[in-house]
């Protein structure tokens, strides 16, 4: 990753810690095709029958189905956000996929509606956990000028994950055994955990982390792994993102000391960061993405096509999602954060306005051309959503926050992004079911005020190391590497090279020379 260049080693890391995204994504979208299965349904004694007596008890099953993933994920990214500042990003990767394997095995196993509610709250637990972790453990090791790229393919492979749910629930639906038809889907949630499991021994801990632990010398070994470049033998990028890191965070701890959650809101530089972080995460979901997304089998099924058709094109939808997220994180480094979530929000607005008008005039009609327009809206729309703001908002919230307050922060995010799904999770089956069209009009409304309220308060990251970003919210910057002069830099680079050419009798540039070497150099700034 030195000086943008990828090496094989990060782009190896990246792939491992995207398990943890295709978990996340498995674990979330699985409930889209299994609510799909008639045999899940008859197990579980749930109708999809209007005309039946059980038809209301079913619609209210189904919301507490999606509601109590959402609630767990409330509390697991909260409970991860002080755990992992605590014992660290690698530690609390492990306890997260262990969790989930237990919630994996109950919903695969569940013998009774009581029983998978349960599960899903466990799994939806675990799954923020790994879904806050992962964004900010690439942000913490990226470089600023490919960050966009590499945090994104978070965002990318969870899509993955929905991509490869929809597909297995496809394919599931066709076996003989009802069984089979659901309880295999579900148990495929273990898998991923399990590989992740198997590589998390040979991931390296956050640098950032290890210096804020006061562990430099752990930390800079691992900088200089992660940054080595060959053609400098003095490893200059290497040695100004130590520098720069063990600056700002001995700046931050001067100024702070040790925060905590309520940190977050009565210090005006936090407290603005946890306003704007949660404005983007409930702008993500306050244009209907997550409704559709849980829905999408039953949605297009009400636009006239049966459950075969219907799972194939929510397959389809599902797929073209899992392309736009890998687009939102190849060109959101020259875009912007800020400018791709309006762009995307914007472009959602406008495919919920054409979809509420169909539905209203040809919803329950025969006119095929009609609603096969209400689909390729629906597919419009993942691509607005997909290509622009999926990938982002994990971005920019990883970004936004200090290292010894960013795992609180991205805790926090993530509690706000599920806290958003749920009146709408819990609504949504009830909603479509009473209301009809109707009830699409809350994503029209609430797109349009959220996308004013980005323009006029969420600053642009883009290009902005980690530590210089804190420069949007007052924060005293201790060393700025990017947008400096090529004088500045040089002399920057020679008071580096003068503190940091030989520490404890060592050659720090021999030492990031030989960075593979099991042996620690000690480094002091």
């Amino acid at each position: 990753m030195a000086y943008g260049k990828l090496t094989l080693r990060d782009i190896a890391i990246v792939l491992a810690l995207s398990l943890g995204s295709i978990t996340y994504g498995y674990d979330f979208s699985i409930i889209s095709t299994t609510v799909g299965q008639p045999s899940w349904y008859a197990y579980m004694g749930l109708t999809t029958d209007a005309t039946s007596p059980n038809y209301s008890f079913s619609n209210s099953m189904l919301d507490t189905v999606f509601g109590l993933f959402s609630a767990g994920a409330i509390f697991g990214g909260l409970f991860v956000g002080w755990y992992s500042d605590a014992h660290g990003r690698q530690k609390a990767l492990l306890i997260g996929n262990l969790i989930n394997i237990v919630g994996g095995a109950l919903q695969a196993g569940s013998a009774h509606i009581g029983m998978f509610i349960a599960a899903r709250f466990i799994t939806g637990f675990s799954g923020a956990m790994i879904v806050t972790l992962v964004p900010i453990y690439i942000a913490e090791v990226a470089p600023p000028a490919v960050r966009g790229l590499l945090v994104g393919q978070h965002g990318a492979f969870f899509l993955v994950g929905y991509t490869l749910a929809a597909w297995v629930g496809v394919g599931s639906y066709y076996s003989p055994n009802a069984a089979f038809n659901w309880r295999f889907p579900l148990s495929l949630q273990v898998l991923w955990p399990l590989l992740q499991l198997c590589v998390l021994v040979w991931l390296p801990e956050s640098p950032r982390w290890l210096v804020r632990q006061g562990r430099s010398d752990e930390a800079w070994r691992i900088l200089a792994r992660l940054y080595h470049n060959p053609s400098d033998g003095q490893q200059l990028f290497a040695r100004e993102q130590f520098f720069q890191i063990k600056a700002q965070c001995e700046a931050d701890q001067a100024a702070y000391g040790d925060v905590n959650y309520l940190d977050l809101f009565r210090k005006p530089h936090f407290r603005k960061r946890a306003l704007i972080a949660t404005l983007v995460m409930w702008a993500s979901q306050a244009n209907g993405a997550i409704v559709i997304y849980s829905n999408i089998v039953v949605l297009v099924a009400g636009l006239g096509f049966d459950n075969a058709e219907s799972l194939f094109l929510a397959a389809g939808w599902i797929t073209l999602a899992c392309v736009g997220n890998f687009a939102n994180a190849y060109y959101l480094d020259k875009l912007g954060r800020i400018r791709s979530l309006m762009i995307g929000i914007t472009g959602c607005i406008v495919c919920v306005i054409i979809e509420a008008a169909i539905v209203a005039n040809y919803g329950g009609t025969d006119n095929k051309s009609a609603l096969s327009a209400g689909v390729a809206m629906l597919f419009l729309f993942i691509c607005f959503y997909a290509g622009f703001v999926d990938t982002t908002v994990y971005v920019y919230c990883s970004e936004i926050f200090p290292t010894h307050i960013r795992a609180k922060g991205m805790g926090w995010s993530i509690a706000i992004f599920f806290l958003s799904t749920l009146p709408f999770l819990e609504s949504s089956a009830t909603g479509f079911a009473t209301i009809g069209w109707k009830y699409y009009l809350l994503f029209i409304i609430l797109p349009s005020i959220n996308v004013i309220l980005l323009y006029l308060f969420c600053p642009e990251t883009k290009g902005q190391s980690l530590e210089e970003i804190g420069a949007f919210f007052n924060d005293n910057v201790a060393i700025r590497l990017t947008h400096i002069s090529e004088e500045e830099k040089r002399a920057l680079d020679e008071r580096i090279l003068a503190e940091q050419t030989i520490i404890n009798g060592q050659d720090v540039s021999a030492a990031s020379n030989s960075a593979d070497s099991e042996k620690t150099p000690k480094v002091t700034v």
